[in-house]
């Protein structure tokens, strides 16, 4: 089998219905199958899956493990080159698949691809969750190719000169080389949801492959269709994840410029002014009367303390000696983006560019 596009399904039953037959009809134009696998959904999922798509295999999972959980699950299960991991409530067009397994075919070190995420609701228009493939600044704040902070910008074929070689591809359709992912580990399963495919594509950079946003496919995502904006929940993954992202992969990263002792010491210090940016954001949820926001960083800042593995100069010194000396980590802004996102408006990603590899 080349491709299985596995769909983890939690009380989305109405999003299936809808979505999986162009899905299906996909994987005709490549060797490919669809797998739902279930996170023990209690909205009748697996009964429409049995009655509707019969043909489509399923996976029946005991609980809720989230989505790393999930797919590291579900992923176990499956016996192919390719795994693509898509969100229930993204829509496809027909042709959507083949461009990114052709890339993988001609790019032997490429870890992962994904194609462009547009709005479901406003077509041209890039999507929050991924855009046009993500990048982060050094404290870790994701951003997008058409998507900083909440503004997005219109799809007017900007990013389309090439495949683009960049730090992330979003969860929501990622298409993963799966010898790869069990050599990785999959996900971290301490983050359960949110930030686990930057981690993700982090750490296939830092073993040396590459991860690219393909722009001749495009798929438009909802968004949303589990854990609603502004849930508290979550609001405390993402900054829980967020410190996380950085604790696994920053030391590491910094360490193919400096010294390990040197890296460790920078890292320790980044993260330590993250996580008083995340005070700030909580002493302005707390002043705008949003307690249950201001609850959630606080929250978040205790599960990180209990999560947590600092590696030492030693750890790190013993992974740099095992990786080849070419490595490099594409689609970091040397620089803080929040602040330059209220000065630059709607041209920021331009301003951005300049300063960074993207």
């Amino acid at each position: 089998m080349k491709v299985a596009v596995v769909i983890l399904n939690w009380n989305t039953k109405d999003f299936l219905r809808s979505f999986l037959p162009k899905v299906i009809a996909s994987t005709m134009t490549v060797d490919g199958e669809v797998v739902v696998a279930d996170s023990a959904s209690t909205d009748g999922s697996l009964e429409m899956m049995a009655s509707m798509f019969p043909g489509v295999r399923t996976i029946a999972l005991d609980q809720n493990y989230g989505f790393t959980g999930g797919y590291n699950r579900a992923l176990a299960q499956i016996d192919a080159e390719y795994a693509v991991l898509l969100n229930s409530d993204v829509e496809v067009s027909t042709d959507w698949l083949r461009p990114l397994v052709q890339w993988m075919d001609s790019h032997p070190r490429c870890g992962a691809c994904g194609p462009k995420l547009h709005s479901y609701g406003e077509r041209d228009s890039f999507e929050y969750a991924g855009a046009a493939g993500g990048c982060i600044d050094r404290f870790g704040y994701p951003f997008c190719r058409g998507r900083v902070l909440s503004r997005l910008e219109t799809d007017r074929g900007q990013y389309d000169a090439a495949p683009k070689d960049v730090m992330w591809i979003t969860g929501a359709c990622l298409l993963v080389r799966l010898s790869l992912w069990r050599e990785l580990g999959g996900f971290d399963a301490r983050f359960f949801a949110h930030m686990e495919e930057i981690d993700l594509c982090w750490r296939m950079q830092l073993a040396g492959w590459s991860v690219t946003v393909i722009p001749s496919s495009v798929v438009w995502h909802i968004g949303g269709g589990t854990l609603p904006k502004g849930s508290p929940f979550k609001l405390a993954l993402n900054y829980r994840n967020n410190l996380l992202l950085l604790e696994n992969n920053l030391a590491r990263t910094l360490s193919l410029e400096m010294t390990p002792a040197q890296a460790a010491r920078k890292a320790r210090r980044r993260i330590f002014w993250r996580r008083i940016w995340d005070g700030c954001s909580a002493l302005v949820y707390l002043l705008t009367f949003h307690p249950q926001s201001y609850s959630a960083v606080l929250k978040a800042h205790r599960e990180y303390r209990e999560l947590r593995h600092v590696e030492t100069p030693a750890e790190i010194q013993a992974w740099r000696s095992g990786i080849p000396e070419t490595v490099t980590v594409k689609g970091i802004y040397n620089g803080w983006m929040i602040p330059l996102a209220f000065l630059k408006g709607r041209g920021v990603f331009q301003a951005l560019e300049k300063r960074t590899d993207l």
